[in-house]
């Protein structure tokens, strides 16, 4: 990923909640990432998510969990908000416990990637697993390669 956003002189901010700051960690694995990872946000909980995230009282009062239209929402305010070209945004529940809706449901997690002056892409994926640890690294894991497809042309496979 750091490759392909060099070369394509892109840069990137993230806005993640339940992969706990492992998509961020990912893109600042590699050497030379300070010119292309903008920032991250970890919006784990409601007040950060206000704090840092743009999120009103209206956000919150109907709020069925994560959907795409919330994490295209995350990732579109974070870009413009870091000035980046993408960015990646994410949110699930990672478990054990959740909830009984189809997005509520351990494993379950909603994707976007808001590039500059394009649509946000967005993708659901389900692990059908309630493995805390091992879905908070798919979450990352779909979220880069969400971005990977995005960037390298269209992200709907």
């Amino acid at each position: 990923m750091a490759i392909l956003l060099q070369e394509r002189k892109e840069t990137v901010s993230v806005a993640e909640t339940a992969a706990g700051g492992l998509l961020s960690a990912a893109l600042l694995s590699f050497p030379g990432a300070s010119g292309y990872y903008q920032g991250g946000l970890t919006l784990y909980t409601l007040e950060s998510r206000k704090a840092f995230a743009g999120w009103t009282e209206a956000y919150t009062h109907d709020y069925t969990g994560p959907t795409p239209d919330i994490v295209s929402q995350l990732a579109e305010h974070t870009r413009t908000t870091l000035g980046s070209t993408d960015a990646v945004g994410e949110s699930g529940p990672a478990g054990p416990t959740g909830g009984q809706t189809r997005n509520r449901i351990p494993g379950y997690v909603a994707l976007a990637v808001a590039v500059e002056g394009k649509e946000t892409v967005t993708r659901e994926v389900a692990s059908g697993s309630s493995d805390r640890a091992a879905n908070m690294v798919r979450f990352a894991w779909e979220g880069l390669a969400l971005l990977r497809d995005v960037i390298k042309g269209g992200g709907r496979l």
